[in-house]
């Protein structure tokens, strides 16, 4: 099953971020798993993990892949060549969350966050009203959809607080905010 909406415009840009030779590669919050599909035409052993039961067992329908039942946090996970997120962090305590992303990377690892926040200041506010034209025609033209039973939640962090927060944990760290509403951070852990 494909479907397009604001958080698959970013995977075409993630599947660009898997180093060379990835062997290994974890999506964080993985949904209904298509992420974890895409990922699998690339990359030999990909794991899927969501707090969502539902979530779960629609990736599993859909997939022989290797699929998580379970909080992130605390999940007993393995370590990996490639780590992505997509619109999940959010929902998470973010520093917790990034470290442990961070961590379960191996060296020379990449790392793609993809996420929400707020606006918090005029800029950013500015920002969203200016494209807000651009998201309604991209959302209509492509029909924009997603799984049913999706989880959602407002992120309570502002851009300027997760563009901080991740410096400070990823020294090094591609900060970009993107049109369709979503910010991104790639990384790269040291060798």
């Amino acid at each position: 099953m494909s479907y397009w909406n604001t958080n698959v415009a970013r995977h075409a840009g993630i599947l660009r971020a898997v180093p060379a030779g990835c062997a290994t590669a974890l999506d964080v919050g993985c949904g209904d798993g298509l992420l974890v599909r895409k990922l699998a035409l690339a990359v030999p052993e990909v794991t899927g993990i969501d707090k969502s039961p539902e979530m779960v067992a629609q990736a599993r329908s859909l997939s022989d892949g290797t699929f998580v039942e379970g909080d992130f946090l605390s999940a007993d996970l393995g370590t990996y060549d490639f780590i992505c997120s997509v619109a999940t962090i959010h929902h998470l305590d973010f520093e917790a969350a990034l470290t442990r992303m961070r961590d379960l990377l191996h060296p020379g690892g990449a790392l793609v966050v993809v996420g929400l926040a707020r606006d918090a200041s005029a800029t950013d506010r500015a920002a969203t009203i200016a494209a807000a034209p651009i998201v309604r025609i991209a959302k209509t033209v492509r029909r924009a959809h997603g799984p049913e039973g999706m989880p959602a939640m407002q992120p309570r962090m502002s851009y300027r607080e997760v563009r901080t927060t991740a410096q400070r944990l990823l020294p090094g760290v591609r900060y970009r905010r993107h049109v369709l509403r979503r910010y991104s951070l790639t990384w790269q852990k040291p060798s």
